[in-house]
């Protein structure tokens, strides 16, 4: 079966591909390199943290044993906040766990660092639908304005919609971009209108030639272009590869393997219990 599909993958390559870059690809690619404002930014000394969350589980015969972690941890490796759960049942929603985690590693940190880096998108913490969650967050974001969301990948695909776009933003902005810079700000009203959040201000950037692009999100609208250069510059400080190292420390601290599953069975006695499943990677 597998032959048979790499097969007719190949005869069908430039068919398939075809699809991405149709005949709206240029249109879309030159409206990407309009939206696009070149920009080299001058690293700036800022206290940094990044904030990040984990979650893993197995299942041992109808019992669920799972953990949660969560960091607020400084790009010099100093951890501020640990927040940790474990537990074995099967009554949890995870990732709405790891969420609040993540928003109360937020709300402790906003008041001792300059700059509050969280992985990923608002999106994802709306999107869980809990309120009182949901006001915790925008209350930290707006207690000090130092809370900046950055995401390694997006799947949006809000600002080439009208010319027909098959694949997501951030495709049509690497096709179209290598140098350092941003593009257009892009505001997203899509929680305002639901009357759960104010409007997401968001753009892709890369903060040096050649790198891979970021998206970065602040909540609420109105920004301009220099308070995005701004927090270029912050963040330019301790990046590696384009990303904040503060953010890859974070996910190196909260990250729970297979293999921490396997000792937390081991603890609790459940490494050989019959039937249990393998543990996630």
């Amino acid at each position: 079966m597998l032959n048979s599909v790499l097969k007719d993958a190949i005869k069908k390559r430039d068919e398939t591909l075809s699809i991405l870059k149709g005949p709206t690809f240029e249109k879309i690619i030159r409206q990407a390199k309009s939206n696009w404002v070149d920009f080299s930014p001058t690293k700036q000394d800022v206290v940094a943290a990044g904030i990040d969350s984990s979650f893993n589980s197995t299942k041992f015969q109808g019992a669920e044993l799972w953990a949660v972690t969560a960091v607020s941890v400084k790009s010099d490796s100093e951890i501020l906040v640990d927040l940790h759960e474990h537990g074995l049942d099967s009554s949890k929603e995870l990732s709405s766990l790891a969420s609040k985690m993540e928003v109360n590693a937020c709300v402790e940190s906003v008041d001792i660092t300059e700059l509050v880096l969280m992985d990923g998108s608002i999106h994802s913490h709306f999107l869980k639908r809990q309120k009182p969650l949901t006001t915790s967050l925008v209350n930290a974001i707006t207690k000090k304005n130092n809370v900046v969301f950055i995401s390694k990948t997006s799947n949006t695909k809000k600002q080439f919609e009208d010319l027909g776009a098959i694949a997501g933003d951030i495709f049509y902005y690497n096709h179209a971009t290598v140098t350092p810079g941003f593009s257009k700000i892009h505001e997203d009203s899509r929680f305002e209108e639901r009357g759960e959040a104010p409007i997401i201000s968001s753009v892709f950037a890369r903060l040096a030639e050649s790198l891979p692009l970021i998206k970065i999100e602040l909540l609420g609208s109105g920004y301009a272009d220099n308070d995005f250069k701004l927090i270029l510059n912050k963040i330019l400080n301790n990046s590696i590869g384009g990303y904040p190292y503060a953010l890859k420390l974070a996910h190196n601290n909260c990250k729970i393997s297979g293999k921490d599953l396997t000792k937390l069975a081991s603890i609790h006695g459940l490494s050989n219990e019959i039937g249990s499943r393998e543990v996630l990677g």
